[in-house]
């Protein structure tokens, strides 16, 4: 990924190190303050109350969705809904068997591990989980070669809270070994407009119902982006008005930082019209946009695309990507007389 985009992009949908504390503050402490992702809320809520019923602990949860939509708070809620504590990891962390076996035997009965970006584990890592997802025990080898043993080590009842933005990637025996699936769907403009609203008050910032909705406008439908976006405007209006946020401050908010009335920003915009001048608008394959646009084609296919497609913006088909009439016109240029699917 290009310097600017790793490290600049306000729009960007997967925190930012220097983002978490004020996270903490806005993220909701109860499901019943979360807003958005109704029928999913519904379901915990059973399971919550069913298990502290029985005196259990939760099933296993796999929760899956694009980067900022709300996993890691939601795994944040369910063990203060549990009253137990949370342990966070992420599967890039944890690099050897000794690393997960560690985490897994000082877990305490009824404690939430939650595993971030758990599509990225290593296998060998992963297939330590199995024995401990179903029968709640780790298997150890001791020494090497013939003279090599198993010892099997019981566990603490826990609950694992997996994340993941690629579903697909997550292999069947793991899948398989999770109780509840998830998927978090991107949110409406007027959950939008309720989680800005929510977090103003927090903010102690004044701001006016239209500002509200031109922010929820471009936040591209991701409570992260709403918060990145409310938080920067702030700082404009602090500098540049009295304090509070209202239409004037927003549109020169939105002026200053590129980000138009669709919520793409520089790196959106780039991405399209480098497929409508260089490749005729498509179809053209993920790599070769990866390649012309400098961009890494995982950042493409997680980042970018998914909301592209859900404006309609972009298209995928069987020979690969291709730009719509939308962005065409959006972006300026004449739209094609005819477009064949191919």
């Amino acid at each position: 990924m290009s310097e600017e985009t790793s490290t600049d992009r306000l729009i960007e949908p997967r925190a930012e190190k220097d983002e978490v504390v004020l996270d903490l503050t806005l993220r909701p402490q109860q499901l019943g303050d979360f807003v958005g992702q109704e029928q999913l809320k519904q379901n915990l809520i059973i399971s919550i109350q069913a298990a502290k019923k029985r005196n259990e602990p939760l099933e296993h949860i796999l929760l899956s969705g694009n980067p900022g939509l709300g996993k890691t708070t939601l795994a944040s809620i369910v063990a203060r809904e549990m009253g137990s504590s949370i342990k966070i990891t992420s599967g890039p962390a944890l690099e050897k068997v000794g690393d997960l076996a560690a985490i897994l035997s000082n877990l305490q009965a009824g404690e939430i591990l939650f595993i971030d970006e758990i599509h990225r584990m290593n296998k060998s890592i992963e297939e330590i989980l199995y024995p401990a997802l179903e029968d709640f025990s780790l298997d150890i080898i001791l020494g090497k070669g013939p003279a090599a043993r198993s010892i099997r080590l019981p566990l603490n009842h826990f609950t694992l809270i997996g994340a993941t933005t690629k579903l697909g990637m997550i292999s069947n025996p793991l899948r398989d070994r999770f109780g509840h699936a998830y998927h978090l769907n991107f949110y409406e403009p007027a959950e939008i407009e309720k989680i800005i609203n929510r977090n103003a008050t927090i903010l102690s910032v004044p701001i006016d119902n239209e500002s509200v909705k031109l922010i929820s406008s471009r936040a591209r439908r991701t409570p992260r982006i709403a918060n990145r976006l409310l938080k920067r405007i702030r700082d404009v209006a602090e500098v540049q008005g009295n304090g509070k946020i209202d239409k004037k401050i927003t549109d020169a908010s939105f002026g200053m930082l590129g980000i138009d009335e669709f919520g793409l920003d520089e790196v959106d915009r780039r991405i399209l019209t480098t497929m409508i001048e260089k490749f005729s608008g498509g179809p053209v394959g993920l790599n070769t946009i990866a390649a012309a646009c400098a961009e890494e084609m995982d950042a493409i296919e997680t980042i970018y695309e998914p909301f592209l497609l859900q404006i309609g913006f972009l298209e995928r088909t069987p020979r690969g990507r291709r730009a719509t009439p939308l962005a065409y016109s959006h972006l300026g240029f004449p739209t094609p007389k005819v477009q064949t699917l191919l």
